[in-house]
């Protein structure tokens, strides 16, 4: 579970408020979506939520460890064993192939196998390609196989389907949905595509650095049936 309360965040030395007091609960195996404009305040949510970065107040509680008491390297190691990232950059390293890309996020939380999350991504036939062989889609794909390698219980997501066309980001979508009914884990993803709600267990909406609305899907759609 994920919580957090009345948290705060600033740049610039205080000139700069960009969270102003969010306070929300996440249940464990959960997909949440967080909608909002540019500016709203949502990755920056995600970030300190994940322990990307540190909130200057309040309190966030996750996987039961309260990530604003833990110092820089605790919250490295908290990372490091719980938590994955996939964002619209793919963030591959060119020099590596796909398999050496994928077993970064295995070796990051000492998971020795990941032929599991590649057979399931479809990605066997390009193990020894570069990132600059691959599609969009393909390296997206290598993007989530990177981030499931190390078995996260929190998967956080932003905007991971802005890079791509509408076919290529349904497949996406699909492929990161099917795992986490596979996997369990929970998920958070930042988006503008309002669509990619209704796939969504919970819905929260973010203006100007506040939660404003809070919502639950009582049915959800697949990647194929939103809108786009």
């Amino acid at each position: 579970m994920i919580t957090a309360e009345n948290v705060t965040k600033c740049y610039d030395n205080g000139k700069t408020q960009v969270l102003r007091g969010v306070s929300l609960e996440i249940a464990d195996g959960a997909f949440t979506v967080v909608l909002g404009a540019s500016g709203s305040g949502k990755s920056t949510l995600m970030n300190a939520l994940s322990g990307l970065e540190k909130a200057d107040g309040g309190k966030i509680t996750a996987n039961g460890f309260v990530l604003t008491e833990m110092h820089e390297k605790a919250l490295t190691a908290f990372r490091r064993k719980y938590v994955g990232f996939i964002f619209q950059q793919y963030y591959l390293l060119p020099h590596l192939d796909v398999l050496d890309n994928v077993k970064l996020g295995a070796n990051l939380a000492g998971e020795g196998n990941c032929s599991e999350i590649i057979e399931a991504l479809g990605l066997q036939e390009k193990l020894r390609a570069r990132p600059a062989e691959l599609s969009g889609g393909e390296q997206q794909r290598v993007c989530i196989a990177r981030a499931l390698a190390k078995r996260p219980s929190l998967l956080f997501l932003d905007e991971p389907t802005g890079a791509l066309d509408e076919a290529t980001g349904r497949e996406v979508l699909d492929y990161i949905m099917k795992e986490k009914a596979r996997l369990g884990f929970t998920m958070i993803m930042v988006t503008h595509n309002k669509n990619i709600a209704d796939m969504a267990d919970t819905v929260i909406g973010m203006n100007s650095g506040r939660i404003t609305e809070i919502s639950a899907n009582a049915e959800k759609k697949t990647a194929y049936e939103i809108g786009w």
